[in-house]
């Protein structure tokens, strides 16, 4: 049972990236599934969530209306689209079950 993030990357203030959320040894569509950020010296921080019940998104205030989640259960990928990004959006990310297991993140670093 694994989820594997990826993705992440160095980029410039304004740019996009998109992170990737890959999970084995489980049905992705069993579950809900979150993205959380971490910056040195920070707490954790929920970014996004999918529900699996039906899809429905929520996100943090601090990236309404910039990112945007999304799962592909054929895939077994879940994915966070991150537009406008920011030098404050620097953390590492990762995705997490709703029963709390998580795999290992991926930097996500803003220049300004």
């Amino acid at each position: 049972v694994q989820l594997q993030a990826s993705g992440g990357g160095l980029v410039q203030a304004g740019g996009s990236l998109r992170l990737s959320c890959a999970v084995s040894g489980f049905t992705l569509d069993d579950y809900s599934i979150g993205w959380f950020r971490q910056a040195p010296g920070k707490e954790r921080e929920g970014v996004s969530c999918i529900s699996r019940l039906d899809d429905s998104t929520h996100y943090a205030d601090s990236v309404k209306g910039r990112f945007t989640m999304s799962r592909d259960n054929a895939k077994n990928t879940v994915y966070l689209q991150m537009n406008s990004l920011k030098p404050e959006d620097t953390a590492v990310y990762y995705c997490q079950r709703d029963d709390n297991l998580r795999g290992q993140g991926t930097q996500v670093t803003v220049s300004s």
